[in-house]
């Protein structure tokens, strides 16, 4: 397994959460990209996109992952933005800095999950809820799902929706991997 790890997958399926707990459980760094995109551009995500678009914030996002990649530490668990490793050759790239890890839910417990962790948040989401939020979902997904696939790892989420406990799961299925990994 190649450092660092690299957690992909759609907005909502627990990359910041796994990426967290995941982190404090191997006592390894943790970034999450939104987080490290605001402090080196002084903007959020979502101020980015509405001041510039999506198309300039992907490109400033791709950059923010190159100016990361260059810092001297390996033991490191990063959480990408949703739709980061479907840009240009963005996969590929993570597949040449390290190990990538998909965490893949279903879209109608993507779209819950969503709903309860802040929508106003998301951009690209604003003012769809229930059904109409679900076939949105289900809509990038279809197109998104060719590239989350190509990561090195891929890990099927617990059945259900949104819970701590679904997420705790995932972080500790995914120690295990790590730790079985490196003997």
């Amino acid at each position: 397994m190649n450092l660092p790890v690299y957690l992909i997958g759609y907005m909502g399926a627990g990359k910041t959460t796994v990426g967290r707990l995941l982190a404090d459980k191997l006592g390894w760094h943790f970034v999450d990209l939104d987080d490290a995109f605001a402090e080196i551009y002084g903007m959020t995500t979502a101020e980015c996109i509405r001041k510039y678009g999506v198309e300039q914030f992907r490109k400033l996002e791709k950059d923010c992952v190159e100016k990361l990649s260059e810092l001297p530490i390996d033991r490191v668990i990063y959480a990408t933005g949703g739709g980061y490793p479907c840009w240009e050759d963005n996969m590929d790239c993570l597949l040449e800095l390290g190990t990538s890890v998909y965490i893949r839910w279903k879209p109608e417990h993507l779209a819950h999950r969503i709903e309860l962790s802040g929508i106003e948040q998301r951009p690209i989401l604003q003012q769809k809820r229930g059904e109409e939020l679900l076939r949105f979902v289900e809509w990038q997904m279809s197109g998104r799902e060719e590239y989350y696939a190509r990561a090195n790892y891929v890990i099927d989420a617990p059945l259900g929706e949104y819970s701590e406990q679904a997420d705790e799961e995932i972080a500790e299925y995914l120690y295990n991997w790590i730790i079985s990994q490196k003997q």
